[in-house]
């Protein structure tokens, strides 16, 4: 069964901040979805995350251009934004399914795999939905697999 969770993201830095609590838990072979209209936060939780694997200086760009970006850590991970993807057979020659292989793996924009794209790849994964809430954000988590019990320990 699927665990789910709702966290009030008051700001920028309530964003950041999750994403560094999840770094905590995240595992080679795990995947995270990052859902969300544009400008909702993915990529600041994205970020948040990739500097507490890596270093808190590193640089995380969006890979809204280049698809991809690797980052070498305790835990590999490999940020992928599908936003520009036109076709699902795109998918195949980005990497996605080798990444996991090597380390743990986000994705910006899930949809773009279809439907049960993200089962696909991991039993283990989290669903993360960001939505606006008042003058903040709002975060609807969706933990499976090793992520159903991960979330009931998520410290924000």
């Amino acid at each position: 069964m699927p665990e789910t969770r709702d966290i009030t993201l008051a700001d920028e830095a309530a964003t950041t901040r999750l994403g560094a609590a999840l770094a905590q838990h995240m595992a080679a072979g795990e995947v995270l979805l990052l859902n969300g209209e544009l400008g909702m936060g993915k990529s600041t939780l994205a970020r948040g995350l990739i500097r507490a694997l890596t270093r808190p200086d590193e640089d995380v760009p969006s890979p809204t251009f280049t698809i991809v970006q690797f980052y070498e850590g305790p835990t590999q991970v490999a940020h992928f934004d599908l936003y520009r993807l036109e076709d699902r057979e795109e998918i195949e020659e980005i990497g996605l399914y080798e990444a996991l292989d090597d380390g743990a793996v986000l994705i910006e924009w899930p949809e773009r795999l279809g439907t049960g794209g993200g089962e696909a790849l991991s039993p283990d994964r989290l669903s993360v939905r960001l939505e606006t809430d008042g003058a903040g954000r709002r975060a609807h988590l969706t933990g499976y697999g090793a992520w159903a019990g991960k979330l009931k320990e998520l410290h924000v």
